[in-house]
């Protein structure tokens, strides 16, 4: 939560640097793409190393890098200082998302999806109190008063310390005691196809994300005439509907199996967002809180599936997921700035409306029944 906090603040603050430093809709997508590709790049790497030498001690390191960064955003005097700030922070959620997803699994008991889906919404509810958060503190008191949720990064610090003593000691406590493998023996082939399946749907879930996330409160601005406090409290309201989604997804991924999440998730927000473009204030309020609820189900059940594909390989499989899913709503949110610039705002939303169908490829994954058969 305290991370993630933090990493919201920056698209909670886009209206703000847009007007006082005269910034175009590419370059509110370019910082967007600065901060996720940053953390995009290092999380599978980070994940591949502490899969084979673990890092208790690196979650307060990447802590430390994330306060770095609020304060040079704070403090930065021009664009290219913005760039830098930005970097840091997601320098920051690269080190602590891959080894912060293991100790979860550790401590989940075997409840995967429940305890991946209880992380997570750690963080949704943090994205969604970071607007809140900008709204009543930093629009009103300008930039500079974004240091003051270094703060909060030190909190984050001490806390990261704690976990990670813990990590350590359940290592040592449990490094003699023998491996229950569940492993997957599907064929090869079928894994990898899987797998590319897999990023398919967090890739369509995370540009349809970062459509919402990035340029909602412009959206909403511009469609309906709403103040900027306005926007940013439905932005919340959004975010804690992304968050319920998150925490409501894992468990059920454990009861019915994680397909049925995927499937209900992906393709079933189709209806919804082929209509929002459409909507007048109140339903688009009604349609942005079924589609955050709905949509973000599937991201826990979709980390635990491929680490049940991958085992052994917690780390990688966190950092890959948690990587592209950054960096591709990075990558969206700069495509889709530069589209927002040339078409409008609107035609962004009409065309990120048909992202869901992809969901179809769902029917590509192996069934519940085949990975319980060949676990066993």
């Amino acid at each position: 939560m305290l991370n993630d906090v933090m990493q919201s603040l920056l698209a909670a603050l886009y209206p703000m640097l847009k007007e006082s430093y005269g910034l175009d809709f590419w370059q509110i997508g370019l910082l967007t793409f600065t901060f996720q590709v940053t953390a995009s790049l290092l999380q599978p790497l980070v994940g591949m190393y502490t899969d084979k030498r673990p890092m208790p001690y690196s979650l307060p390191m990447g802590m430390t890098s994330t306060m770095i960064g609020l304060i040079v955003l704070a403090y930065a005097g021009n664009y290219g200082v913005l760039l830098v700030g930005a970097a840091l922070v997601g320098i920051g959620s690269s080190v602590f998302h891959p080894e912060s997803s293991r100790v979860a699994r550790m401590a989940s008991g075997g409840r995967y999806g429940l305890a991946q889906s209880l992380f997570q919404v750690g963080g949704n509810f943090g994205t969604a109190l970071g607007p809140l958060l900008a709204a009543f503190i930093v629009v009103p008191r300008g930039q500079h008063s974004v240091a003051w949720f270094a703060i909060a990064a030190l909190i984050g610090i001490i806390v990261l310390r704690q976990v990670s003593g813990w990590y350590g000691r359940y290592r040592i406590a449990n490094a003699k005691r023998p491996v229950h493998s569940q492993a997957i023996s599907l064929p090869r082939r079928k894994v990898v196809i899987a797998l590319i399946v897999l990023a398919t749907l967090v890739c369509t879930k995370n540009i349809y994300m970062a459509s919402l996330s990035s340029y909602y409160t412009f959206y909403v601005i511009h469609k309906f005439g709403v103040s900027v406090q306005e926007a940013q409290i439905l932005l919340f309201i959004f975010l804690g509907a992304v968050a319920a989604g998150t925490l409501a997804g894992g468990p059920i991924g454990d009861r019915f199996g994680r397909k049925f999440v995927i499937w209900f998730s992906i393709l079933g927000v189709l209806p919804f967002t082929l209509a929002l473009p459409y909507a007048d204030l109140f339903w688009t309020r009604i349609l942005t809180v079924i589609i955050g609820l709905v949509l973000a189900s599937a991201f826990s059940a979709i980390v635990v599936f491929a680490q049940e594909l991958v085992p052994g390989r917690v780390g990688m499989i966190a950092g890959v997921f948690f990587g592209f899913a950054f960096g591709m709503g990075g990558l969206a949110a700069a495509v889709l700035g530069v589209v927002a610039d040339i078409k409008g705002i609107d035609y962004v939303y009409m065309i990120c409306s048909f992202l869901p169908l992809l969901g179809l490829l769902t029917v590509l994954l192996p069934s519940t029944k085949e990975m319980r058969a060949t676990a066993a």
